[in-house]
């Protein structure tokens, strides 16, 4: 009897080891599944934090090539501007040496006037006062006049005003008087800016 029941416990006790062991293998399966997909968030981090700073750089880069073309279109408007209003003075000065040396007794008072159109300030005032006269002589001397412009060129420029140097060779003739040899003349014409045109405001001789 007392043989019997000790082999019955002791061929029980490896059932219970095995079912605990079965238990162990199941419950060791789970956990790695778990830990699979919290690899998968980290990973899935630290890439969409690159492509937010991806985004953002190329964003800036835009921005910064934006405002690089607006302030070279900008740069180049303004040297555009300062190239029309520098041609703008050089003309004006070279055509007013042209009205200045520029006269023909049968057509006084045209040139004059064409003269006293293109003219501001002092200047136009003390021309208008001697016209009369000038208009007179001319016309007593059949005097003619042809200026033509040897060189130009802007000498300084101060906002809307600007002085000009113009060299001119000038021929005249005299009724009764022989032909005169062209003289070589220097003038220093002061021009000022008015809206879109501008005009002479003095004129004098350089030696």
């Amino acid at each position: 009897m007392l043989t019997a029941v000790n082999v019955s416990i002791v061929t029980q006790e490896p059932s219970q080891d095995l079912d605990a062991g079965s238990e162990t293998e199941t419950g060791s399966g789970d956990p790695p599944t778990g830990r699979g997909g919290r690899d998968d968030e980290v990973t899935q981090g630290p890439r969409l934090s690159s492509l937010r700073l991806a985004a953002a750089v190329i964003i800036a880069a835009i921005v910064a090539l934006g405002a690089l073309a607006g302030w070279l279109g900008y740069q180049a408007f303004q040297a555009r501007k300062l190239n029309l209003r520098d041609a703008l003075f050089l003309q004006a000065g070279r055509q007013s040496a042209l009205s200045l040396t520029t006269i023909d007794y049968t057509e006084a008072d045209a040139d004059i006037r064409r003269v006293l159109d293109s003219s501001t300030g002092d200047f136009k005032d003390e021309f208008q006062r001697n016209s009369i006269g000038f208009a007179d002589a001319v016309r007593k001397a059949q005097a003619k006049t042809t200026g033509t412009v040897t060189a130009a060129g802007i000498e300084s420029v101060d906002g809307d005003t600007a002085q000009i140097l113009v060299a001119m060779s000038v021929n005249t003739t005299n009724a009764g008087a022989p032909e005169q040899q062209p003289r070589l003349w220097r003038m220093r014409i002061g021009v000022q800016k008015q809206g879109d045109e501008a005009k002479v405001s003095n004129v004098s001789f350089v030696p």
